[in-house]
């Protein structure tokens, strides 16, 4: 068997640090935001020429931790049985994206701030597409509400998602509490 050429091995070095950048970004922004490229960078190992060889801008680099961590969440998500009754499924979902959310809400704020305005949300294209075909169900069960757009409901469920982290981490609302109050919340915000 053949050694691994000098480039292969470049190229699987390069990997590694982008995975270890990646993943400090998402460690340090679920919990500052405001981390600096030059936090990012010490917590993943690697020094800030090789930090900007593989993101050229910070919003390059939360684009990423971004788009890594709504992955990760994916595979919890899919994972989910949405099936039998719509609440109840509903329920469930909710449930779980708090879970993400709570674990990653400073990262999306971060994103918010940077990243060119929509983009957020066609990089939330899963989730939403998800929550819209629930909702649907959920509609043609007779459970939800058909008044309103059913775009508008699916936007709703994520503002006040959004909303309960921001007023977790400004102490409003303690997170204990948060999971069942984003459901009380937008259960009764989705009833027929």
């Amino acid at each position: 068997m053949a050694a691994p050429s000098a480039r292969s091995r470049r190229r699987a070095d390069a990997e590694r640090s982008i995975a270890r950048i990646v993943s400090a970004a998402r460690e340090l922004m679920s919990s500052d935001p405001n981390a600096t490229t030059d936090d990012i960078a010490q917590a993943a190992g690697v020094g800030r020429m090789t930090l900007y060889g593989h993101f050229r801008t910070r919003a390059d680099l939360i684009e990423a931790a971004l788009t890594d961590a709504l992955r990760a969440g994916e595979e919890t998500l899919a994972s989910i049985d949405l099936t039998g009754d719509a609440r109840e499924a509903m329920t469930r979902l909710l449930a779980s994206s708090w879970e993400l959310l709570a674990e990653s809400g400073a990262l999306l704020a971060a994103a918010e701030g940077v990243l060119p305005a929509g983009r957020v949300r066609e990089l939330h294209a899963e989730p939403v597409q998800r929550m819209t075909e629930l909702i649907h169900r959920g509609q043609e069960q007779g459970v939800f509400r058909t008044d309103l757009p059913t775009t508008w409901l699916v936007s709703l469920t994520h503002y006040i998602l959004h909303g309960a982290t921001n007023e977790v981490r400004v102490g409003r609302l303690p997170a204990q509490d948060a999971a069942d109050v984003v459901t009380k919340s937008i259960q009764a915000a989705l009833s027929s």
